[in-house]
């Protein structure tokens, strides 16, 4: 979420009425979340001015760890260089610390294609807001569980009960941190995660969503602590190892 926002706000700045606009002093205390989008703080130090140039050999954009040669335009400007420094900026103080850890293990190799192609400035923020847009479009469209084996078959549902809140054993990433608390595209994916965690014994999708629009799913190690609740259903797995099938 918050590596997308940031994209579409580079993608604004460099298409901006005013021109392509740098953040000078880009960092990430100069951000800050309202309402689910990433703002900016502080306009003091942005600039609409792109660097000078005779040849092309006045246009090299560095870094403390790189540096990229950029095309010096008829116009007498290094061509991008304020949308490529923002997008690197991007790159090594939100993408690398944040994109390895944000989606399911299927849809990484995509958000390692983005990080190298922004860490090599290969992509510009056009083609970076593009495919952070492929990415989220497989992740709530569902798209990415295609051809997986059917999981919920082998659990049982019991409509109008809830599982008791407290203290469970943990996952990560969870969004609680009294349990195992897992965005999901669906009961079938959820029975899924569950097979894959040696303590899962049963789950409930809540009425929870995150900020995409999918339902968090409360994963437990118990089958019992059932309380009533009209509107939930628990799902638990069917024991195929002494004679507990439900």
């Amino acid at each position: 979420q918050i590596c997308l926002s940031l994209v579409k706000l580079l993608f604004y700045l460099a298409h901006s009425p005013l021109g392509s606009i740098v953040l000078l002093d880009f960092q990430p205390r100069q951000f800050v979340m309202v309402d689910g989008n990433l703002k900016v703080t502080d306009m003091d130090d942005a600039s609409t001015e792109e660097l000078s140039c005779k040849t092309d050999n006045d246009c090299t954009l560095d870094f403390p760890t790189k540096s990229f040669p950029l095309k010096c335009s008829t116009a007498g400007k290094c061509e991008g260089i304020n949308e490529k420094k923002n997008l690197f900026n991007a790159y090594r103080y939100f993408f690398t610390y944040l994109l390895p850890h944000s989606a399911p293990p299927v849809l990484r190799p995509f958000l390692s294609d983005i990080l190298n192609a922004t860490g090599d400035l290969r992509y510009g923020i056009n083609e970076t807001l593009k495919a952070f847009e492929k990415v989220l479009h497989l992740y709530t469209s569902g798209l990415y569980l295609q051809k997986r084996p059917l999981h919920l078959k082998d659990y049982i549902s019991v409509k109008g009960f809830r599982a008791a809140e407290g203290e469970d054993y943990k996952c990560w990433p969870s969004y609680s941190h009294l349990g195992c608390l897992l965005s999901v595209h669906s009961a079938e994916e959820a029975a899924a995660i569950c097979n894959s965690q040696s303590q899962c014994r049963s789950f409930i999708i809540t009425q929870q969503k995150t900020w995409t629009g999918r339902p968090l799913a409360s994963f437990r190690s118990s089958q019992t602590d059932l309380i009533p609740d009209a509107n939930a259903v628990v799902y638990i797995k069917q024991s195929t190892s002494s004679g507990e099938r439900l």
